[in-house]
């Protein structure tokens, strides 16, 4: 039986906490399974936004993903290619690593040159949506339009703290089952935490290498929540 780590994402907080979309996404997958007679092993949900999220170090589920289908000898099954990305670069750099992916809505049998070519298609259409709405602000602008509202600068810098925080969040929940994990497999000091996600390749918060101190912020942050 074909063993598959399934991956789901969700673009916003929102979302990861409704369950918006991932129903419909799990239950695609779990018809692909049914059907090519695999078995699931796994489910790894990442929830993150979607702009600047096409870098492995901001997909820290999918790192974990890819480093357990790389174990059974199994592949990375998502519903849609969009649920990877819709950056053809990114795409190519999953298939570095020599871990096959699954599309179920594609199919079992769609070759590496296929998923290519998907992607490029996807990325095309993402960036023809951009270059509209840059063209239609530039219409507004040249109206004589006053875009934004300089007037809430104390209001705006308030938002932007508590966007950083959330992100912040965001992002140890996607984290901490990745340590969990580690430290259920044996780590037991923040060092050995710290070298066992630099060898999964997921980066520290502000980029780089993980420390002893990076990944105890992590959990004083999760301990003081609960708290």
């Amino acid at each position: 039986m074909k063993k598959l780590v399934a991956y789901l994402r969700v673009s916003t907080q929102a979302q990861g906490q409704s369950g918006l979309g991932l129903e419909a996404q799990r239950a695609m997958i779990e018809r692909f399974a049914n059907s090519e007679g695999a078995e699931i092993v796994a489910e790894l949900v990442e929830v993150e936004t979607g702009k600047g999220a096409d870098a492995l170090d901001r997909r820290p589920q999918l790192a974990a993903a890819l480093d357990q289908a790389r174990q059974i000898g199994g592949a990375v099954v998502v519903a849609k290619l969009d649920r990877l990305s819709r950056n053809v670069h990114f795409i190519s750099g999953l298939m570095a690593h020599r871990v096959p992916f699954v599309v179920a809505e594609l199919g079992s049998n769609t070759d590496p040159f296929m998923l290519h070519i998907y992607a490029a298609l996807s990325e095309k259409e993402r960036n023809l949506i951009s270059e509209r709405t840059k063209a239609a602000l530039a219409v507004k602008i040249a109206q004589g339009a006053k875009l934004g509202n300089r007037t809430n600068l104390a209001e705006a810098q308030a938002l932007g703290g508590a966007t950083i925080r959330r992100e912040a969040a965001k992002r140890d929940a996607n984290l901490l089952p990745v340590i969990d994990q580690i430290t259920a497999a044996g780590a037991t000091s923040y060092r050995q935490i710290a070298d066992q996600l630099n060898a999964r390749r997921i980066s520290a918060p502000r980029g780089g290498k993980w420390q002893p101190t990076t990944v105890r912020n992590v959990i004083v942050r999760r301990e003081g929540a609960a708290a």
